[in-house]
């Protein structure tokens, strides 16, 4: 199977507001592509990696789409009444054996924004409105755990949305086009992030499990590519010791991660992930901050 480039978003910094536009919420999960073919259900991750054997629940759900049906859209797991980023990582990174317990345990949701093909239709080239119009004829009859993600062409509306939602784990809106074709592998989108402080799953740390001095961070929406965070407040630094000595074990020191003026560092993977609350600037320059670790997740 080809690898299915996806359409990106640009950020911009207040909402726009002019004629023939529909705004969706951003979720703060996984970008997830679904492709089901004749004979099985293929997941595949922005990066084009396929994530399949992660998410057996999704992909079991999934094989009620018609054959040669292609689906857009964002992996979420729902944790306290709102979404959460650093879950759906632990998801994302669980090996296959532990795919089935997360499965039911931590089950995950699908928020589809786009369909690209249908039923062996490649429908990329028709407006976004037309696009919508059969992603809700698809999912709608089919129920949890794939839906389609809210839509409003109201300015009024997504304004209320930006402002209300991020207590659910909404990080913000994307703006499209009602008469766009899907953008493949172009920012054609528009993307309004409510906040630069995110949940972020921490991957690893470097320095030592009694020293830690910075987090490995992945953070929504980037790809899946590690960051390592801004060094660690002294408080941080001795609660994360604390926490990695109540584990069975820490991984040796044997994965490295580029950190911006330092360039590649050893680092100790984490399995499963932890979570961090952080704040970023735009870019990767200067590195996330973390503010405190989320030892309120399961």
């Amino acid at each position: 199977m080809s690898t299915v480039r996806v359409a990106l978003a640009t950020a911009v910094a207040t909402l726009p507001r002019e004629p023939g536009l529909a705004y969706e919420p951003k979720f703060d999960g996984h970008r997830l592509v679904i492709v089901r073919t004749a004979e099985e259900t293929v997941l595949q991750a922005r990066s084009g990696r396929i994530v399949t054997a992660a998410f057996p629940d999704l992909a079991a759900a999934a094989l009620m789409l018609p054959a040669g049906t292609v689906l857009d859209g964002e992996v979420v797991v729902w944790h306290a009444g709102r979404t959460d980023f650093a879950l759906v990582q632990r998801r994302a990174a669980a090996t296959p054996g532990r795919a089935a317990l997360l499965a039911r345990t931590l089950p995950a949701s699908y928020a589809a924004f786009d369909v690209l093909e249908l039923a062996g239709l490649d429908v990329r080239a028709r407006p976004y409105e037309r696009r919508r119009a059969l992603l809700v004829d698809l999912l709608l009859p089919l129920g949890p755990p794939l839906q389609p993600v809210p839509m409003t062409t109201d300015p009024e509306l997504a304004e209320t949305w930006y402002e209300t939602l991020p207590a659910g784990g909404i990080e913000g809106l994307v703006v499209k086009r009602l008469d766009q074709p899907y953008p493949a592998g172009r920012r054609g989108w528009r993307k309004l992030r409510h906040t630069n402080v995110r949940d972020a799953a921490v991957i690893g740390h470097t320095g030592t499990p009694r020293r830690p001095l910075a987090l490995v961070l992945v953070l929504p929406g980037e790809d899946e590519e590690p960051l390592v965070s801004s060094p660690l407040s002294p408080g941080l630094r001795t609660e994360l010791a604390a926490t990695l000595a109540r584990r069975a074990q820490t991984a040796p020191a044997g994965a490295t991660v580029t950190a911006i003026g330092l360039g590649e560092v050893p680092y100790h993977p984490l399995d499963p992930p932890l979570a961090a609350e952080v704040r970023q600037t735009s870019g990767r320059h200067p590195p996330p901050e973390v503010l405190r670790l989320r030892t309120d997740l399961p």
